[in-house]
């Protein structure tokens, strides 16, 4: 059951979640249960990997996703947007003024003082793995499950390999479907206005933007439609984004560096928040040319572009998800859902921590980490910030 609660206790708790969740989109799912599923009592383990496992079968960015459908199911879509709008506000903001101020900012430094987090992040996914399989995989079949998609998704390493494993999984527990019970159904009334919305604004973008060539429309278009294509996270958008704004940059007139891009992409693995942050850094670049107030509009037409079309289409799902799982089929279908989510999530820990180095501080820093988090009450940020203070003190001491 998804609790009620007051708008700003909740957006409160979101903010603090934009401002130290650090690592990707599976290390962002293990601080969601951390904070909103072990502390606030928001939601239940199994409806926080019900809703992150339809995010991972639709499009764009799923933490995001997954956090503003929490939003949705508690206070509708008022809080929904507010809560877009408060998670994806401070990674914007940062790399938005990264942009405007490339030259005055040190990125290499930044990262530098940020090494110790990426273990951290490895910690923080492998505390939500651990956790989220002790409550919530309790068969035989959701064990093997797991196991099978942890193994497929780390040796098939393809964003469009999540839904196939999520869609598999669900198929295959759908058949124990005569152990449910029976509940009353009601008619599926599908509300297609969001998808509706979704389709005419990427038709209407496209076709503003040939007819007016306006640079910032064009950016809000480039990433609109980015946005409803990609699948697995802001890994899977940077090599898009080369591809128009790098190697293509100069037919597009999107006049972006190899060098910049490198830049400003390193330094959105270095933030909390969501990684398609990037959006805005592009798009700030792209508009340089037009001064700071122009680089502020073209960072806000991008980061809108990028995380409104996976926002239109979760609302679209999430709308018809509760009259659809009182069918038998749909409801025995959790259970694989459920366990291959799981094991997604356990394979990310360890492809996250394959490009560290394999050092005895980075095996310490990731153990620490989880064990703060199962055998202390220690809230996240807090970890966060000691991982900061750890890594500035370190970087001095080097």
């Amino acid at each position: 059951m998804i609790k009620r609660v007051r708008y700003y206790i909740f957006l409160k708790d979101v903010f603090l979640l934009a401002i130290s969740t650090f690592g990707g989109p599976q290390a962002h799912l293990a601080h969601f249960q951390k904070v909103l599923v072990d502390k606030r009592r928001y939601l239940s383990d199994e409806d926080l990997l019900e809703i992150n496992s339809l995010c991972q079968i639709l499009p764009g960015p799923a933490s995001t996703q997954t956090l503003t459908a929490i939003g949705f199911k508690i206070g509708g879509p008022v809080l929904a947007y507010l809560t877009l709008l408060v998670w994806i506000l401070p990674a914007v903001a940062i790399m938005t003024t990264a942009a405007v101020f490339l030259g005055a900012i040190d990125e290499k430094k930044l990262i530098d003082l940020t090494d110790f987090l990426r273990p951290m992040a490895v910690g923080f996914v492998s505390y939500g793995a651990y956790m989220i399989s002790l409550k919530t995989v309790n068969t035989k079949t959701g064990i093997g499950i797991l196991i099978l998609s942890a193994v497929v998704s780390y040796f098939v390493q393809s964003p469009f390999i999540f839904p196939v494993i999520l869609l598999c999984a669900g198929l295959i527990t759908s058949l124990k479907f005569r152990a449910q019970p029976k509940e009353q159904k009601s008619r599926i009334s599908i509300q297609w206005a969001n998808f509706l919305l979704w389709a005419g604004v990427l038709i209407f973008a496209a076709i503003l933007g040939g007819v007016t060539k306006l640079l910032p429309i064009k950016l809000f278009e480039n990433f609109y439609r980015n946005g409803s294509l990609v699948f697995g996270g802001g890994q899977v958008l940077a090599p898009l984004l080369y591809t128009e704004f790098v190697q293509y940059a100069k037919p597009l007139h999107f006049p972006t560096t190899h060098n910049e891009f490198l830049s400003g992409y390193g330094l959105a693995q270095a933030i909390p928040g969501p990684n398609f942050s990037f959006s805005a850094y592009i798009g700030a670049l792209s508009m340089r040319d037009y001064g700071v107030g122009g680089q502020i509009l073209g960072a806000v037409m991008s980061a809108v572009g990028i995380f409104l079309p996976g926002t239109f289409l979760i609302f679209f799902v999430i709308r018809f998800w509760e009259s659809l799982k009182k069918y038998r089929a749909v409801r025995a279908s959790l259970e694989g859902i459920t366990a291959a989510s799981a094991g997604l999530v356990a394979a990310s820990a360890i492809i996250l921590f394959q490009p560290l180095e394999n050092s005895f501080l980075n095996f310490g820093v990731t153990i620490a980490t989880f064990c703060l988090l199962v055998f202390t009450k220690i809230p996240s940020p807090l970890i966060i910030l000691l991982g900061v203070v750890l890594g500035v003190l370190f970087k001095q001491g080097a």
